[in-house]
């Protein structure tokens, strides 16, 4: 009686498989920032490979995989679609579309691995668990790039919820923790088939995670450096930030919260992305009140768009105590749809008239580093550029800390301010760099070569943040000197080795029939 309940039970969710795929894909959310239910990532994905084995056919095991990918990418960025609720009048019948649409494109990612594992499952359990891992990372680097890329939570983010997890990143990147996942994934569910030593390369694999994390965090020493820097963060509503009637009043707000404590022993002043609601090139009274929150002998650093004839640039600008400009930076990497709208022209006629609304704005130069009197040398980066592993530093000229602008206003109260700072801190372990966030609403925090939050601002939270910053501004990493070649060669080697098996067995079974 009980083995005829479990069959019918199984033969429930093979027929509703679609629907158990996206319930899966739901729960796999649950691991990234900020739950971090780990557990339930992998036992998700685990119940997905049990479901795969079902499937007759490569198409069915395509559904499952594209399935998945909906449910967890859907549930990942369900965020996306706050940015619509600003202006709800204008934007906000596009919600479902941002909601449903994330999951509707990203879940094309997730396909091909679960096409692949059904493809290997003749070779052995082992086989298919890598071959999966190598494909689930390849699709992940494709969606770095794709329409200037979105790499938002690559599987590998869920080990951002404490430092000593992270470490391996420092090795070969949060793609090669997000191989990790799956393999630990992978290795439950050989125990649950009865293989004990599926257990001991889980536990094997954890306990390597850890004992390098905890080696790793205690060879840094967390000595608090000379420079001090003051994290400003008004936490203005979105709604608010740009009303022509009270941008005086926003602007005077960055001011006086500047100069809330003394600022005679503060090097760098830093606002958030676009905190400057003037064109400070032309604008001279608003340049001399802006002067009043640039510590003495000091730096501001404050968003500000600055206009080049007709073009528009998302940037990041230096000014000393005169007023005068030190240096700048235009954001390279754009936000598709919110700083330009890809293949504008080709878009459907019912879209286009939102489309016209939303102005495309200049990229600048990439991996632009600044360099300020004696202070050491520092990488400019503006919001979501944050996110793309091996693209922050500058490969010919290595900077000692980033500074990030950012502006998560946009996203209120969720998921995505905290998944923001995750990425953040992966950066951080990659590259063994500092990194200081600035947030005009959001989380703004500075972070420590291997991923420590040294001091932070709540979200949605008004207040300042003065910290010295860590006396090693940097510690060497291989990650930082490969990159992603390292991962990305095994990742091919792995693939190209499997289909070349795959297709000896083939042409050995062909001649001995």
């Amino acid at each position: 009686m009980a083995e005829q309940t479990a069959e019918k039970k199984e033969n429930f969710f093979i027929k509703h498989r679609k629907t158990t795929a996206l319930v899966l894909g739901l729960a796999a959310a649950f691991g990234f920032a900020p739950s971090y239910a780990v557990l339930v990532t992998l036992c998700s994905l685990l119940a997905a490979f049990v479901l795969t084995d079902k499937m007759q056919n490569l198409r069915q095991a395509a559904a499952v995989g594209y399935w998945y990918g909906f449910g967890m990418f859907a549930a990942g960025f369900y965020w996306i679609g706050n940015a619509l609720l600003i202006d709800v009048a204008a934007f906000g019948w596009l919600y479902p579309f941002a909601l449903f649409g994330a999951g509707a494109f990203f879940g094309l990612f997730t396909i091909v691995p679960f096409m692949l594992w059904h493809q290997f499952s003749a070779l052995g359990v082992w086989h298919k668990i890598v071959a999966f891992a190598a494909a689930w990372v390849l699709m992940e680097w494709v969606r770095s790039f794709i329409l200037t890329g979105f790499p938002w939570n690559p599987l590998g983010s869920v080990f951002a919820f404490h430092p000593v997890w992270m470490q391996t990143a420092s090795l070969w990147g949060v793609y090669g923790l997000s191989f990790l996942a799956v393999c630990l994934a992978g290795s439950l569910y050989v125990y649950c088939y009865g293989q004990k030593r599926g257990a001991v390369v889980f536990f094997a694999m954890l306990l390597f995670m850890m004992g390098f994390g905890a080696w790793r965090v205690g060879q840094y020493k967390p000595y608090a450096g000379e420079i001090t820097v003051r994290l400003v963060q008004p936490s203005i509503p979105q709604q608010m930030k740009w009303k022509r009637e009270i941008l005086e009043e926003n602007f005077a707000a960055y001011i006086e919260m500047s100069r809330q404590k003394p600022l005679t022993d503060i090097d760098f002043v830093i606002w958030g992305e676009t905190a400057i609601p003037f064109d400070l090139d032309r604008d001279w009274r608003h340049l001399q009140q802006l002067k009043g929150a640039v510590p003495p002998q000091g730096y501001l650093i404050g968003g500000m768009v600055r206009f080049d004839g007709e073009k528009a640039y998302n940037s990041l600008y230096v000014f000393n105590e005169e007023g005068g400009v030190e240096g700048f930076y235009d954001k390279s990497h754009l936000v598709p749809f919110g700083e330009y709208i890809p293949l504008r022209k080709y878009l459907p006629e019912w879209i286009k008239p939102v489309a016209a609304n939303m102005a495309d704005f200049g990229a600048g130069k990439k991996y632009k580093n600044i360099k300020i009197g004696d202070y050491p040398i520092f990488g400019a980066l503006i919001c979501y550029e944050i996110i793309f592993p091996g693209e922050v530093v500058n490969p010919n000229e290595r900077p000692s800390w980033l500074v990030v602008l950012s502006n998560d206003g946009w996203y209120g109260d969720s998921a995505g301010p905290y998944q923001h700072l995750a990425a953040a801190q992966m950066r951080a372990v990659e590259e063994g760099v500092t990194v200081v966030r600035s947030a005009n609403s959001g989380i703004s925090a500075v972070i420590n070569p291997v991923g420590q939050v040294v001091a932070s601002l709540p979200l949605n939270e008004e207040g300042i943040l003065d910290v010295r910053l860590p006396h090693y501004l940097q510690i060497s990493t291989f990650y930082s000197r490969c990159k992603n070649i390292p991962i990305f060669f095994s990742i091919v080697l792995i693939l190209s080795a499997l289909i070349i098996y795959v297709r000896l067995i083939s042409a050995n079974n062909t001649k001995n029939s």
